[in-house]
């Protein structure tokens, strides 16, 4: 209340006190009106100072520059004009070391090179800025042993928060995050356990979809055909056997796991393999989309009738699937609503809530298209 009252004079208060506007503390050819504020040794401007040519105590300019909703809009409308006037950046080194947590956010991702992910980090950082958090990206390469390194280095700068991908990663890690305290949400994959909290959808039940949509359609010999690897994939894989031998049509020579990294290229060449060793194939379901259009390129090269011979279907819904000849049937994955739900449900943990339901499954879609 008092610091409402003072900002109502803070216009007249600052021009008597800070005559010159590019700096409050001198005047251009006359002698210093007031003593030098201690700065640090580094030269850097002060939270103190900004408090001072705002007319707040440090601590709510601190607030509001968090953007902290008990601060009244009037006073975090001038702390933020005189940061910005003397150009002041917080330090966050200084702010972890009084908080005890820093305003840093991993987030920990297999790739940036997949779009999928790109998504979901932009939908986080668009939901963690406007708090005052920043996101650390983190990349794995879908590898356990090099996510345990990153989330090491991480956890010593005191992060607020974390956002990691999956249930996959080391004892080591593991163990590091449950003594760390640090409050943690899980990407794109569900349990049931409780006290963890996730944001995904059934890996499971959406590659058992997909399949039996190519049933549907009256396809007998579907193939799977996958790259990278990884536990999603390995899920989605589950689902396809799953759905075919609920109709009795399972074969397991039908199935083509390669390691290697998930691309156009790789879509092409495997296509093409299946269709060399099994020219029954009538059905190709690609764990991605960049493998699946590859495939589509790769009939196109070699005179396949899409769907007529083999019909094909994706996974993820890529930019310029729906672009392809024909357009490519695909799993649609809520990839930007798992970056916005799960920022918002880490926002809760570390104001101290409980979110409920701790296990968001935000479903899949099916994109019907002419492809199968």
């Amino acid at each position: 209340m008092i610091e409402n009252r003072v900002s109502k004079n803070l216009d007249q208060a600052v021009g008597q006190r800070y005559p010159n506007p590019i700096h409050p503390h001198t005047t251009p050819g006359k002698p210093l009106t007031r003593a030098e504020p201690k700065r640090r040794s580094s030269g850097r401007v002060t939270l103190n100072e900004v408090a001072q040519l705002a007319a707040v105590s440090p601590i709510t300019a601190s607030r509001a520059l968090r953007g902290e909703r008990s601060v009244a809009p009037d006073l975090v409308a001038r702390v933020q004009a005189a940061a910005a006037q003397l150009g002041y950046v917080p330090d966050p080194a200084a702010r972890a070391l009084a908080s005890q947590r820093s305003s840093l956010v991993p987030v920990l991702v297999p790739l940036l090179s997949n779009a999928l992910f790109v998504d979901v980090l932009d939908a986080v950082h668009r939901s963690l800025h406007p708090h005052g958090f920043q996101t650390l990206i983190g990349v794995t390469h879908y590898d356990p042993q090099e996510e345990e390194q990153l989330l090491r280095s991480y956890l010593a700068q005191r992060p607020a928060g974390l956002l990691l991908t999956g249930f996959d990663r080391t004892e080591a890690a593991r163990q590091m995050i449950a003594a760390s305290g640090v409050p943690c949400v899980y990407l794109m994959e569900l349990t049931p356990a409780p006290g963890v909290y996730c944001v995904g959808f059934s890996q499971h039940d959406a590659g058992h979809a997909i399949t039996e949509h190519l049933v549907s359609r009256g396809r007998r010999r579907i193939a799977f055909a996958a790259a990278q690897l990884d536990p999603r994939t390995l899920q989605r894989a589950e689902g396809y056997r799953r759905c075919l031998r609920e109709h009795g049509l399972y074969d397991a020579k039908l199935e083509r796991l390669v390691p290697e990294a998930s691309s156009m290229r790789l879509g092409g060449e495997l296509f093409t393999e299946l269709l060399q060793a099994r020219p029954d194939c009538d059905a190709i379901f690609f764990n991605n989309d960049d493998l699946a259009q590859g495939g589509l390129l790769a009939a196109l090269r070699l005179g396949v009738a899409v769907p007529g011979q083999v019909a094909v279907a994706g996974f993820n819904d890529l930019s310029g699937s729906d672009q392809m000849l024909p357009p490519l049937t695909t799993v649609h994955t809520p990839r930007r609503e798992i970056g916005q739900a799960s920022a918002l449900m880490l926002l809760a943990l570390m104001r101290g809530e409980s979110p409920q339901p701790n296990s968001q499954d935000l479903g899949f879609e099916l994109r019907l298209r002419g492809s199968s």
